[in-house]
């Protein structure tokens, strides 16, 4: 097993150890609890003003979590961004980039390097072809998204929910069907900060919601996209002659997304699962020629740079009318004041 498949393992046996109270909780029950006393600390010296909050003039939504593992944020952010888009609303997005090796404040180009700005602003740049900034501190983003963009009437942060140097006028928390596992905080459990907590909407990506909240449905396309934005059908991939299947993912949960393409009927010869944001630095596109090689949207963005016939499988994200009913109504208000 390579470095990056072991780390892969280890980052699936905790997420696995945080649904119940075993021997890894008790072992880190101590640090959870240094973990919240330093994350009220923080909560309060933003209270009393100690630590500094900025706003913006226009609304601002956030999309996050409070959970660590993977929840199905970013697809949801599209769908909103999308949403958006097609009620005539100008739309922008701000991130910090998780894993990028820059700490400046840029723009997301469709030539940026993925390294320079993190792989879910890509994704989600791509796939709305709206204005995305990151930056270290959000507030930093928004302003600098507003002063390039200054048509732009809502931003949504993709993540952030624990981001509190940046004023928001809507939370919205996600969830997939781990809820919030065992309850703990970090290390002990998967949590960020206690729950519950007070946000405006909580959504499950889940099958199985673990408590009361709005349903955002998750399905596989029926076809896969070349590095040039052309598409085929997932059926064309078993016919007679084609190439064997090798699935690769570089996600939080990978078995979710092999499961889902075997659900559509995919046949995989081959699964490779890779640490979350993994850069596919060492992956050798001559090793896998004999495989047609198929992936999600996040791990493309990275992974077409060095193999160019792969294929990603998109994610799709539905939201229930009445949620997406008291949203609009929530954000026209805000809007109008």
């Amino acid at each position: 097993m390579n470095s990056a498949s072991q780390r892969s393992a280890l980052q699936r046996w905790f997420i696995s150890g945080w649904t119940h109270r075993g021997l890894l909780f008790y072992l880190l029950w101590p640090f959870a609890l240094l973990f919240g006393t330093l994350a009220a600390l923080r909560r309060g010296l933003y209270r009393v003003g100690l630590l500094k909050t900025g706003r913006v003039p226009r609304p601002v939504i956030v999309v996050g979590n409070v959970i660590v593992g993977g929840s199905g944020k970013t697809p949801l952010v599209i769908a909103l961004v999308q949403h958006l888009q097609a009620c005539g609303v100008q739309v922008g997005v701000i991130s910090r980039g998780h894993g990028r090796r820059t700490r400046d404040c840029r723009e997301v180009q469709p030539s940026s390097a993925i390294s320079d700005v993190g792989d879910e602003p890509a994704l989600i740049q791509r796939d709305t072809a709206a204005p995305v900034f990151v930056a270290a501190r959000r507030l930093e983003a928004a302003q600098s998204l507003l002063v390039n963009y200054p048509q732009t009437q809502v931003i949504i942060s993709d993540d952030g929910l624990q981001h509190l140097g940046l004023q928001r006028d809507l939370e919205i928390c996600v969830f997939d069907d781990r809820g919030i596992g065992n309850g703990a905080l970090l290390p002990a459990g998967p949590l960020r900060e206690p729950w519950p907590r007070a946000v405006d909407w909580v959504l499950h990506t889940g099958l199985r919601p673990a408590f009361a909240g709005a349903r955002a449905q998750r399905t596989l396309a029926r076809y896969a996209v070349r590095a040039d934005n052309s598409q085929i059908a997932l059926d064309r991939l078993t016919e007679n002659g084609a190439k064997p299947l090798l699935a690769v993912a570089a996600i939080a949960k990978p078995e979710d997304f092999f499961t889902m393409l075997r659900a559509q009927g995919l046949v995989l010869a081959q699964t490779i699962a890779l640490p979350d944001h993994n850069d596919f630095s060492g992956w050798a596109a001559q090793q896998h020629a004999a495989y047609t090689v198929i992936c999600t949207e996040k791990d493309a963005v990275k992974l077409w740079h060095r193999q160019a016939d792969a294929l990603a499988v998109p994610l799709l994200v539905t939201l229930e009318s009445d949620f997406l009913a008291q949203f609009d109504a929530r954000l026209a208000t805000l809007l109008a004041a």
